[in-house]
């Protein structure tokens, strides 16, 4: 990946140079990660009208919930602090 790219999506994703279907879909995995609950069917309409379809919606709420599983359990036995 551009080395550019990544430093200016951790310094602050809305002035990233993304699309706007990217910039919604990180909205929308920040608030899966979050507080889940709060996802409403406003969520959805915002990825539908940046391009994203049910099967895609699908497979980012999948994905993004993976990696917010395995990174709890990850901390939670300690790995990365030597524990494991």
């Amino acid at each position: 990946m551009d080395e550019g790219l990544i430093e200016a999506l951790r310094t602050d994703y809305r002035t990233a140079p993304i699309t706007e279907a990217e910039r919604v879909m990180i909205e929308y995995v920040i608030q899966l990660t979050r507080d889940a609950v709060k996802i409403t069917p406003a969520h959805h309409e915002r990825l539908h009208a940046v391009g994203f379809d049910d099967t895609a919606i699908l497979q980012i709420t999948l994905i993004a919930s993976w990696f917010n599983y395995i990174n709890r359990v990850a901390d939670a036995l300690g790995v990365g602090r030597g524990e494991f």
